[in-house]
């Protein structure tokens, strides 16, 4: 079984997933995904793991961002508004976690 990078193939599956996901809202994360598992490689489930990594990773970092200039931006309640909006980017996380997921594996598939 060829062995590929976990890691790397979540980042730059993180990476094509927001240059991708405004354009192309479905078809972004699943591309994003697809290239995850092929850049992880192992087969279905390690292809899977990458595109979820990806999608959950990205929806972390954009709910992080959110809360730090939220803060610095309106004090309190900027921080208060930037925590419920990372209450709507965790439904979006898993939204880009499952496509991921889905591309992940068919790519994790291709690229055994």
């Amino acid at each position: 079984m060829a062995k590929g990078n976990f890691w790397l193939g979540a980042a730059i599956g993180f990476i094509i997933m927001v240059i991708l996901g405004n354009i192309l809202p479905v078809v972004g994360p699943i591309i994003g995904g697809f290239v995850a598992g092929l850049i992880a490689k192992g087969g279905f489930w390690n292809g899977a793991k990458a595109g979820f990594v990806a999608g959950i990773f990205g929806a972390l970092v954009a709910i992080i961002i959110g809360l730090v200039i939220g803060t610095l931006a309106l004090g309190l309640f900027g921080f208060l508004a930037a925590l419920g909006i990372g209450v709507v980017l965790i439904v979006f996380a898993l939204y880009y976690a499952i496509l991921g997921c889905v591309g992940g594996a068919a790519g994790g598939l291709i690229g055994k």
